[in-house]
């Protein structure tokens, strides 16, 4: 369909599943990942290994492509810079995902354009933490290198402080909220932009990160009207162009607040590669390539619950349960290629559609007691 060289950076599940999307679009995908066995391995056209972070390692990549993106953000933002002067498309921007690579930087942005956050102090190390006890309740937050709830830390007293981390970061007001919600923003190269349903993300009690979402999210007109505004004047005053996942806080109170944002396909998003007219990754190729952006109606409710590597099991991963969740009707599993499985590692998806949000969490419930992911190996 198009001739352009792409790259992605990264090849995780994200990149996997931007892959399978490019698939039905015969583009020449090639991808970088510092595993040999990432997931997008298995079905990418190019594969190369390397360092993600390593200058010489992403610019000689990127030299012969034409467009380049990203599933992750941990990557050499300089390379990135040198090959846009040089002419690539780089998209997100280099200068977007600089910004976002430091929740300090992407957090003061949010205050300097106007978007609504909760309030936050700097902090340099620990003891700068210990001089804001009266701040307490709040999470303390690393500016770089934090994912999937690594580098979060919640500091209710100060009996917690030992736990602040001792390098730059962010000690961010805990938010007394009723919800934690999340709307993807596509945004293409003209300033088309479009939003997906506001959903909704329950998140596990202990490991921070989603363990499984509602779309659309269970709030009223208002504040859903609310929510998917903020989300395109965030998009609109990063000129990003491509994909951005704006998760975000609804208060006691009513208010939404930014939490934090993805450049990129999104967990929050997973699910419209069945639920929605056109999927997040769709959406992602068609605001990087400069060509109209997608619908993005839903066919009706939907749900997503996070496949986790259980528990007390890590070595060669063995999907428990698969009979029982292929025997129902519109239930969707997606696997993710990964060869070995270890405790709370992201294993793979399970979408779930039906006519209403009841029977959706009936069917939320069936999944999570009825699929495992374990290993013929025990954890040692």
């Amino acid at each position: 369909m198009l001739s352009y060289r792409i790259g992605i950076l990264g090849g995780g599940q994200l990149g996997l599943m931007l892959l399978q999307a490019a698939v039905d679009w015969n583009l020449d995908i090639h991808v970088l990942d510092p595993d040999a066995e990432a997931p997008c391995k298995q079905i990418a056209p190019h594969f190369r290994q390397g360092s993600l972070q390593d200058f010489d390692t992403v610019y000689d990549f990127g030299k012969d492509l034409d467009v380049i993106t990203i599933e992750i953000e941990k990557v050499n933002v300089d390379a990135l810079e040198k090959l846009e002067k040089e002419g690539k498309k780089i998209y997100p921007q280099p200068s977007v995902i600089r910004k976002i690579q430091d929740k300090r930087i992407q957090k003061q942005f949010y205050l300097d354009n106007n978007l609504p956050t909760s309030d936050f102090i700097l902090t340099e190390n620990r003891e700068e933490v210990s001089n804001h006890i009266s701040f307490l309740p709040a999470f303390h937050k690393l500016g770089k290198d934090g994912y999937d709830g690594r580098g979060v830390q919640r500091i209710a007293s100060a009996e917690d402080i030992p736990k602040a981390f001792d390098q730059p970061g962010l000690l961010e007001k805990a938010v007394d909220f009723d919800k934690e919600l999340a709307v993807l923003v596509a945004r293409n190269s003209a300033g088309e932009t479009a939003t997906f349903p506001t959903v909704e993300m329950v998140f596990h009690p202990e490991l921070n990160l989603v363990e499984y979402l509602f779309a659309p999210a269970e709030i009223n007109a208002q504040v859903n009207a609310k929510a998917q505004e903020i989300a395109v004047k965030t998009a609109e005053a990063f000129q990003i162009v491509g994909l951005l996942a704006v998760e975000l806080f609804l208060t006691k109170d009513g208010e939404v607040l930014i939490n934090e944002v993805a450049p990129r396909p999104h967990n929050s998003g997973h699910h419209t590669i069945r639920a929605n007219a056109t999927s997040q990754y769709e959406q992602h190729w068609r605001a990087i390539l400069g060509l109209p952006l997608g619908s993005t109606q839903a066919y009706g409710p939907s749900a997503m619950v996070n496949l986790l590597g259980e528990d007390g099991f890590q070595g060669p991963a063995v999907y428990e349960g698969m009979e029982k969740l292929l025997a129902q009707e519109q239930v969707f599993p997606f696997l993710y290629w990964k060869k070995q499985t270890k405790p709370f590692r992201k294993m793979g998806h399970i979408t779930i559609m039906d006519n209403s949000l009841s029977a959706l969490k009936e069917k939320v419930e069936f999944v999570k007691n009825n699929i495992r992911v374990i290993s013929t190996e025990s954890k040692h």
